[in-house]
């Protein structure tokens, strides 16, 4: 009955806050420089930089851009585009809640412009967050089975779809609040990503765990299935303290799947380690609820396993 009432309380809490987060006023300002971009005739290119002078490299000449105007390959995108995101009013709705959200938790942070365009899908760089300006490059969210992405690889493709979009600007923006470790342990890592993932737990709520992470959900659904069976493999081949950088790759770096070196490999999905970083995290601030957001972020990694009493779910 007592662990009944904390989780009462708890949601009480969390209500309050949603409240006060919901009544924040931000002034999110949203650009479609891809339409503008891809109307415009050659003459009228003069306006459009005038407009947007920092999409406008000073070292590319107009023609460098009336050929792109031209080209038939940036028109189809312009136009997949232009059908994948005819409305971006959703998409817009749900950005202004991440900013109300992070506007609560980061009250110094600046909310930026929108600014959407094309990127010839590079996907690599499909969101930037500069100080004033947050690039969206549309032409990497059209859905993982676009006739663009047939040279990309599936487990990189199945996140380009609009349902990870917001998803991505919330991780973004983590990585540039989150401090980069100081200890090169695999754990030290672990909880690195784990405490960007909280984050976006924080930030975006209405996101489904497998938006927040990235996986699909029969992906998360393994993940959970399987928590108890990757925490033993860890520990048993005492992977935590170690400062193998090639832990990284098998197990904390997008790939097709993790690597145990074992039959399960072909049916795991990859970043694992970010998974279990991130469940150790909710079961600290589980047992530290009087802690902030900041003071969480900022627990270094080895107090964080041991006060967080991590046991995986079977």
């Amino acid at each position: 009955m007592l662990c009944i009432g904390f989780m009462v309380e708890g949601c009480k809490k969390e209500n309050e806050i949603e409240k006060k987060i919901n009544a924040l006023e931000v002034n999110l300002s949203v650009a479609r420089f891809d339409r503008d971009f891809a109307t415009t005739p050659p003459e009228k290119l003069p306006e459009l930089k005038a407009k947007y002078p920092y999409l406008f490299p000073a070292q590319y000449p107009d023609s460098t851009w009336i050929n792109k105007l031209r080209d038939t390959l940036q028109q189809e995108i312009a136009e997949e585009v232009n059908m994948a995101f005819d409305s971006f009013d959703e998409t817009s709705l749900a950005l202004e809640d991440f900013y109300k959200h992070v506007t609560y938790y980061f009250p110094g942070e600046t909310i930026p412009k929108v600014i959407t365009l094309t990127s010839d899908v590079n996907y690599e760089n499909r969101v930037i967050l500069a100080d004033t300006l947050l690039l969206l490059g549309l032409d990497n969210y059209l859905g993982a089975d676009h006739r663009f992405y047939q040279s990309v690889p599936r487990y990189i493709a199945k996140g380009l779809d609009k349902t990870y979009l917001v998803s991505d600007v919330a991780g973004t923006f983590s990585r540039k609040v989150v401090r980069m470790p100081r200890g090169r342990t695999f754990l030290a890592k672990m909880v690195y990503y784990g405490k960007l993932l909280y984050l976006k737990d924080k930030l975006v709520p209405k996101l489904t765990d497998s938006q927040k992470i990235g996986y699909t959900p029969e992906e998360l659904d393994w993940a959970f299935a399987n928590e108890e069976q990757i925490w033993r493999y860890f520990i048993e081949n005492e992977l935590l303290y170690s400062t193998n950088a090639a832990l990284d790759a098998r197990f904390l770096d997008p790939a097709p799947f993790s690597k145990f070196r074992l039959a399960l490999d072909n049916q795991s999905p990859g970043r694992l380690g970010r998974f279990l970083g991130w469940q150790i995290l909710r079961a600290f601030v589980s047992k530290n609820e009087t802690l902030t957001l900041q003071e969480v972020l900022d627990f270094p990694a080895d107090e964080i396993l041991k006060q967080s009493n991590y046991k995986p779910k079977r």
